[in-house]
């Protein structure tokens, strides 16, 4: 089969998606596919000979490294050769034209929020998980939110605020956690126990979007759930060895302890692997997705997100979940992509 592994993007999680999608290349090429890796936002500009050859050629890649702060979007934008402004990159959708499918190995805005879905659909690009609309919902943490809600699903209390409006920091709850509305991997989010970390965690959020949320502080164990043809997986506690689960703590080997199946009492494994579950379908998603959670002792489940396409890294939680089940990495990779298959048939 002849797979593209479509990552990078313009995203500050660009150099996890890169990392995502190089070790998914390496697991397609290992069990025999003809696997590419293509970088959504650079593409090939350089492209020679056919397309084919592409595929006959490929070639297992080298790790690629997660830096351990955000990229620096400006820099890498103005490295692109000039003359060409658009967010996809040159003969990127002819490229994954050619293929059976296409793997997204993306995260954060480019891939996330369902534009690139859309594209594809419009271009008859078949790819794999979720399509635009579930990605859409998913990506705006304030409406997946308020579908939390209407369908009576627990999440901490949140406010929206929007750069430029007048707003009351009197109004807002302590502790809280300031956060991007459409942001992933932990960027920009920061909790805040008085008012002026309050004031400066808001400002951080807001160098990163024009669009934020305020929530509650939760107090509880850091849990996540997959999701992957409907049904859920062991549930995972991350244990932070400092701090909480922020980008760094993420993605540095060794700089939180994640325990597969979590270590939690039967009820509440049972009550967050539906509560995934019913997540999946409100916010109309497919094929897979993982989502995070927050448990009080009291046994209180609060759904913080859903991410639609969730990491697929060295030390990403999905696979974990996955693996005590059974199913390693190649196997796994190769579910999503045949799961993805059934929906174009």
């Amino acid at each position: 089969m002849k797979i593209v592994v479509l990552a990078g993007g313009l995203s500050p999680e660009r150099t996890v998606s890169l990392s995502s999608g190089t070790m998914a290349t390496n697991a397609f090429l290992k069990a025999g596919h003809q696997a590419i890796l293509l970088d959504l936002f650079f593409g090939m500009p350089g492209l020679k000979g056919s397309i084919d050859e592409l595929f006959e050629n490929a070639k297992p890649l080298p790790p690629a490294p997660i830096s351990e702060t955000e990229p620096d979007l400006a820099a890498i934008a103005a490295s692109r050769p000039m003359g060409w402004s658009d967010r996809i990159g040159l003969n990127v959708i002819e490229i994954c034209q050619a293929a059976d499918i296409v793997y997204m190995a993306l995260h954060g805005a480019d891939g996330e929020n369902g534009s690139v879905q859309k594209v594809f659909d419009e271009h008859n690009i078949r790819y794999t998980g979720s399509g635009p609309e579930g990605c859409r919902l998913s990506m705006d943490k304030h409406s997946a939110k308020e579908i939390f809600v209407q369908e009576g699903i627990l999440t901490p209390r949140f406010r929206l605020l929007k750069r430029g409006e007048i707003f009351s920091l009197d109004d807002l709850p302590l502790p809280a956690v300031a956060k991007p509305n459409s942001g992933g991997s932990s960027i920009g989010i920061s909790i805040a126990r008085t008012m002026e970390e309050l004031k400066r965690a808001i400002e951080i959020a807001f160098e990163q979007e024009d669009t934020i949320l305020v929530e509650e502080f939760i107090q509880g164990r850091e849990l996540s759930c997959g999701v992957v043809d409907g049904k859920a997986l062991p549930v995972i506690e991350i244990i932070p060895k400092e701090g909480f689960y922020d980008y760094k703590n993420k993605y540095q080997a060794g700089a939180a302890l994640e325990v597969t199946p979590a270590p939690i009492s039967p009820s509440a494994t049972e009550k967050v692997q539906r509560l995934a579950e019913r997540v999946f379908r409100a916010l109309k998603l497919s094929v897979y997705a993982r989502m995070d959670f927050l448990l009080t002792e009291d046994e209180k489940a609060y759904c913080l997100e859903a991410n639609t396409l969730p990491g697929m890294t060295p030390t990403s939680l999905l696979p974990q979940e996955a693996a005590v089940i059974g199913l390693d990495y190649i196997t796994l990779c190769e579910k999503i992509v045949s799961l993805s298959l059934e929906k174009y048939r």
